[in-house]
């Protein structure tokens, strides 16, 4: 699937929706330029599961848990990490449901991540001609998702 989004008000009402619809233990691996929209789109979804939270970049802290919506949101960016300080993380903690409450996962800069759940949705936001373009692909079990809005 391959959406134009003319602005930042766009890009968050998408996550809006994905936060409305996505069931617990949906993965989200984001990638995109620096001022992409990837932050403003995690927004959108914390709004949609009813997180009322301050949604920021978790770029030094690493990883921003939120459990006041429907599901938990677990908020990680990886762009300060090299792939082998991401894999000593642990991250399959967030997606495997075994120590943490399943929730939606979503990852800035999941490129770095140097391995990846069975089943995600990978999103790449990117600037185009007055706007962003959005590009979902599901991956496992998430292959033939679509948006039900």
């Amino acid at each position: 699937m391959i959406l134009f989004l003319a602005d930042f008000e766009a890009t968050r009402k998408f996550g809006l929706a994905l936060g409305r619809s996505l069931p617990p233990g949906t993965t989200i691996l984001l990638q995109g330029d620096l001022g992409a929209g990837k932050t403003t789109f995690v927004q959108g979804i914390a709004e949609g599961l009813g997180i009322s939270d301050s949604i920021e970049s978790p770029t030094f802290t690493l990883i921003n848990e939120y459990f006041t919506g429907r599901v938990p949101l677990y908020h990680l960016d990886l762009y300060r990490l090299e792939p082998e300080e991401a894999e000593a993380l642990h991250l399959e903690s967030y997606w495997d449901g075994l120590e943490r409450d399943l929730g939606i996962v979503a990852i800035e800069w999941a490129e770095r991540l140097p391995y990846k759940p069975d089943n995600y949705l990978q999103i790449y936001l990117s600037y185009c001609d007055n706007g962003r373009q959005i590009e979902v692909m599901g991956n496992g079990d998430l292959l033939d998702w679509q948006l039900e809005i």
